[in-house]
């Protein structure tokens, strides 16, 4: 007993450390699309961004956006307690949108917490996801990297500015990348949700043609059931009789 607690401390203890170890690799601004990113088309993303300081809020989030892929249409989402500024700039080369020349795109979002007390900014031992509209996105590479700055509201920033290296270990700042998938056919992600849809249609009607045939397995199971146990008292009751006779013979006899 004492070796097997003794192992079970050593293995919790090691389990224990690679939580810790894990936990940094998770604690940083990241972006996700919401369903489907794909190239040429438009999407929602989210950029998450926690509180990692015991004593301090983060009051402010600054995205940047690549200006090697600019982007022309970019939205904010309102969130209570924040204000959200898009900022643009002039492109160098002109964009083609929709069959339109844009000359501007968006260089900059910034988020600032307007809330009060407890509720200004985010907490610490809390996240905020940050979601935005943006495209037209780029056909011409698979991802898009943006660089973030958090600050907090004892002046401390930090800096998401480092990209990732393919191959390499995540730097200690990762910038945030956003992956695209392959083009749809209307470029809008429509194809990808149809199929999406018509695939959640093949597995409902799979689901409901193993559902059935479960229950009329299960029917025919309970019906064999219930003739096995009618046969076994039959089978009861006439072995009590013939006992009951039997005996009576020996008496008799």
């Amino acid at each position: 007993m004492k070796k097997i607690s003794r192992v079970a401390v050593v293995g919790a203890g090691a389990a224990s450390a690679v939580l810790v170890l894990s936990v940094p690799a998770f604690a940083h601004v990241s972006v996700q699309p919401e369903g489907v990113a794909a190239k040429g088309g438009y999407a929602v993303v989210n950029f998450k961004v926690p509180n990692e300081r015991d004593d301090a809020t983060t009051t402010k989030v600054e995205v940047n956006f690549p200006t090697d892929h600019p982007l022309a249409s970019v939205m904010p989402e309102s969130i209570p307690g924040w204000t959200a500024k898009v900022t643009k700039s002039k492109l160098d080369k002109p964009l083609e949108m929709h069959g339109e020349k844009i000359d501007q795109a968006v260089s900059q979002v910034t988020w600032t917490a307007d809330g009060s007390g407890k509720d200004k900014g985010i907490q610490p031992g809390f996240f905020q996801k940050f979601p935005l509209s943006i495209g037209q996105l780029p056909e011409d590479t698979d991802e898009l990297v943006f660089k973030a700055i958090q600050t907090y509201d004892n002046k401390e920033v930090v800096r998401w500015i480092e990209p990732q290296a393919k191959g390499q270990e995540e730097p200690e700042n990762p910038a945030p990348t956003l992956e695209l998938s392959a083009a749809t056919e209307d470029h809008h992600g429509g194809a990808a949700a149809d199929d999406s849809a018509t695939s959640g249609d093949g597995k409902a009607a799979t689901a409901a043609s193993s559902s059935d045939s479960s229950s009329e397995g299960s029917s025919g199971s309970d019906t064999t059931a219930r003739a096995l146990g009618i046969a076994g008292i039959v089978v009861g009751a006439a072995g009590v009789a013939f006992g009951v006779l039997a005996g009576r013979r020996r008496t008799n006899s």
